[in-house]
Parts: structure tokens; C-alpha cells; sequence
């Protein structure tokens, strides 16, 4: 058993300048203004488009990022249905012979935890898992039977592909801390910032 932290990559080359003239040409298509068309022109586009809530030209460019996370959160992940997913599957990969990875929860500490009574129970029920999951593959169980006994906590990869608008709209709904799921919300603002620091809105 292994224990690791959340975390994310992106997957697309982010171009931004590539990515806006993209979005620029989509949108002065809608008015006949190619014309208009300079060096300089695309970031003032897609900025004008984005204040003005014309957003829609935004649907013109795909972002994909691949999430390192828990089972539980990747069910609030596969709710935004808009997206296309690909997920590690836990019934065809076979975890036997390597260390089954569970990802600790947010509101552990893992410097200050690592003793504490709540701590310890979450490890053992991982501990235990896993070692049940290891015994069913050597009985002669699949994997998409063995799999059962994984709780909630066990690592996944899942790759999510959207527009950058379906982004925008992800990170509205799933950066409040006060109604999202902790776990979902911190990998959330993770990628938000990441977003933001990319594209500038």
C-alpha cells in the first residue's frame, strides 16, 4: 500500500497565442471582419469576448488535463457530462504485485496526522482493503471482481477534455468552498490558478 497526494497535469500544449487566434478567427467569422485580423488582435478579441459574456467563441478551443485523485471525487468529476473522460479502469488494471495507492484525504495533515486515532483508522481500512484485494487475485478472482473490496480512497487517473468556456463553467461550480466537496474543490482551484496564470482570464 502506498499513500499519495491529489494532483494534476496538463495534458495540451497551451499556446496561448495560437490558442487565441483560434477563437479570434471563430468569432469574426459570425461578423465578416477577417479583415481585421492582426498580430495584435486576437488577446484584445478573446478579452472584449470574455467581458462582454460572449463566451461562446470560447467552445473553439480544447483544453485536456489529466486528474491523480481518489474514486470518490472522479464521480463529481463525471457529472459535468459536457466533458469527454478516459478513467484507469479498476476492472481491467491489475494491482497485484504492486502497491495499491490510496490518496489521503484534504483534511489530513500528513506532517501533523500521521498518529492521530481518525488518521490511523483511515490507513487501516486502506491496509485492509488491500490486502483483501491481493488475496482475492491469488483465489483466482478478476480484477473487475477483486475490485469490490477498494474503498473510495483508492488513486485514479482520469483524463477530462473540455472547451475553455466548459472550463470556465467547471471552475464557477466547483471553486466554492462552501457547497463543493473539500477534495473536489481543492484539486479545483489547483487547475483554476493554473488556468488563469495560462490565459490570463
Amino acid at each position: 500500500m502506498k499513500i499519495v497526494k491529489p494532483s494534476f497535469e496538463i495534458l495540451t500544449t497551451i499556446d496561448k497565442e495560437v490558442l487565441y487566434k483560434q477563437i479570434e478567427r471563430a468569432a469574426r467569422t459570425c461578423y465578416k471582419s477577417e479583415d481585421l485580423i492582426s498580430e495584435e488582435s486576437a488577446v484584445r478579441m478573446v478579452r472584449a469576448l470574455v467581458n462582454s459574456g460572449h463566451t461562446a467563441m470560447l467552445e473553439h478551443a480544447s483544453i485536456s488535463v489529466k486528474f491523480i485523485c481518489d474514486r470518490g471525487v472522479t464521480h463529481e468529476i463525471v457529472r459535468h457530462r459536457v466533458f469527454s473522460f478516459s478513467q484507469e479502469s479498476t476492472r481491467y488494471v491489475n494491482y497485484k504485485g504492486k502497491p495499491i495507492k490510496f490518496v489521503i484525504p484534504k483534511g489530513f495533515d500528513w506532517a501533523e496526522t500521521q498518529h492521530s486515532p481518525k488518521f490511523l483508522t483511515w490507513r487501516n481500512a486502506c491496509s485492509r482493503c488491500s490486502i483483501d484485494y491481493t488475496n482475492m487475485i491469488e483465489a483466482g478472482m478478476k480484477p473487475q471482481e477483486a475490485r469490490d473490496v477498494l474503498n473510495n480512497s483508492v488513486k485514479t487517473e482520469i483524463i477530462m477534455t473540455g472547451n475553455i468556456f466548459d472550463w470556465m463553467s467547471f471552475f464557477n461550480l466547483r471553486c466554492d468552498k462552501n457547497t463543493v466537496h473539500p477534495e473536489m474543490y481543492h484539486v479545483a482551484v489547483l487547475i483554476r490558478k493554473k488556468f488563469e496564470e495560462k490565459f490570463g482570464f
